[in-house]
């Protein structure tokens, strides 16, 4: 049982959080505007996939379901990585059982610049750190890294995607990735539930799927 990039988000912004996910998560309620957010974000994602011309995705499913294959993600990013693919998109990595899939992938001279996408108009915290992430993986796979973006939400139609650098900021958190995701690993793995007061982390950066259960206003089993 790894970290994924969303596993690590979530344990950093509650650790409960990320236990109830691994162990109990019937109790999750995502309200219809949040899913609404989620369902739109998602489209984004997939226009923005384009942006640089012919792609190649390396999404796989299980057999019957939308749940994504990681192995034969991973196996089908490292040959399209042999392979000198321009554009790679979805692409998979995994590092001791730690899991990201990256939005875009897009080849230089000396290795591939990484492109995160984000249904947003701004670059905020938690996108360089959700980048940062991605990029601790990738560094440990042994892929050659060279600038990070975030793309946000265009002026117009005709400028739909804005890619922001932000390689210096994604390339210095490898130190605060390090010392907390072996810990999120041993964490989510216990038998008792991890005990976490009511407090900012419920709303901040997002509000939590679990608010109703850990305030005792609903969400039980």
């Amino acid at each position: 049982m790894g970290i994924t990039k969303t596993d690590f988000m979530r344990g950093m912004q509650c650790r409960k959080m990320l236990w109830l996910d691994k162990h109990r998560p019937s109790l999750r309620v995502i309200p219809p505007e949040v899913q609404a957010r989620l369902d739109a974000g998602n489209e984004f994602g997939d226009q923005a996939m384009a942006m640089f011309g012919p792609y190649e995705e390396m999404t796989v499913y299980r057999p019957g379901t939308q749940i994504p294959d990681k192995k034969k993600m991973a196996a089908r990013t490292a040959e399209h990585l042999e392979m000198g693919t321009p554009v790679i998109c979805e692409a998979a990595f995994i590092y001791y059982n730690n899991y990201c899939a990256v939005d875009i992938l897009r080849k230089t001279e000396s290795g591939y610049d990484v492109y995160e996408v984000k249904n947003a108009p701004e670059v905020r915290e938690q996108f360089i750190r959700d980048a940062a992430f991605q990029y601790y993986i990738m560094n440990r796979c042994r892929l050659k890294v060279g600038r990070i973006h975030i793309v946000v939400h265009g002026p117009d139609e005709a400028n739909p995607f804005v890619p922001v650098d932000i390689t210096g900021e994604a390339k210095g958190l490898s130190g605060w990735i390090n010392e907390h995701i072996w810990d999120l690993n041993r964490m989510q793995k216990s038998r008792e539930e991890i005990e976490m007061a009511p407090g900012e982390q419920c709303k901040s950066p997002y509000e939590c799927w679990y608010y109703g259960y850990c305030h005792g206003t609903g969400g039980t089993e």
